[in-house]
């Protein structure tokens, strides 16, 4: 993204993945050890863990490497959590559906999460309820001039434009240092 408040561009748009082609189950984590005992389903979780947080330490060297090519540094990395309820154990997890496809999101967000705090770059979670309450506090900025530059940026980006692109957008156009 640019560095204005009114009139911010978007300097890369890019998907990460983070499953691992080798192991298709890797796309659902916690789905693919519901089955398991808690011993091997943890082993597992595990070895999804660490090669989620490689793909994602390879994504962000690779869009920090695009940025600097444009002079522009990587400095913090937004994301969006669920508001689906967690569970503190994965026994409990792994007894509930609702708690598998929560976990299963959650462990490509941490992954993302530890990959950018051993970059050294300042990490923001965010609700997605509470996305649009802080991006119009944090930019002080009416519901109306959000929504217009919304708009900009799906114009400028083109489709796909969906909810969660804008939210994304949203959420990095926040974490500009202005």
């Amino acid at each position: 993204m640019g560095n204005t408040a009114t009139d911010p561009r978007v300097l890369l748009r890019s998907r990460i993945e983070l499953i691992d082609e080798q192991h298709p189950e890797s796309k659902q984590p916690y789905h693919a050890v519901e089955s398991l005992a808690l011993a091997e389903a943890r082993r597992r979780l595990d070895a999804f863990e660490a090669s989620a947080r490689g793909k994602a330490q390879s994504a962000l060297d690779a869009i920090d490497r695009t940025l600097l090519q444009q002079d522009y540094r990587m400095r913090s990395v937004g994301i969006l959590d669920s508001s689906g309820r967690a569970a503190d154990n994965l026994a409990a997890i792994l007894s509930s559906h609702a708690l598998i496809h929560t976990a299963d999101g959650n462990h490509f967000r941490a992954a993302i999460a530890v990959a950018a705090e051993l970059r050294g770059l300042q990490v923001t979670r965010l609700a997605a309820k509470a996305l649009e309450p802080h991006v119009r506090t944090k930019l002080s900025l009416s519901a109306d001039t959000i929504a217009r530059m919304q708009t900009a940026f799906g114009k400028q980006l083109g489709a796909p434009w969906g909810a969660d692109q804008k939210q994304a957008a949203l959420l990095a156009w926040s974490l500009l240092e202005l």
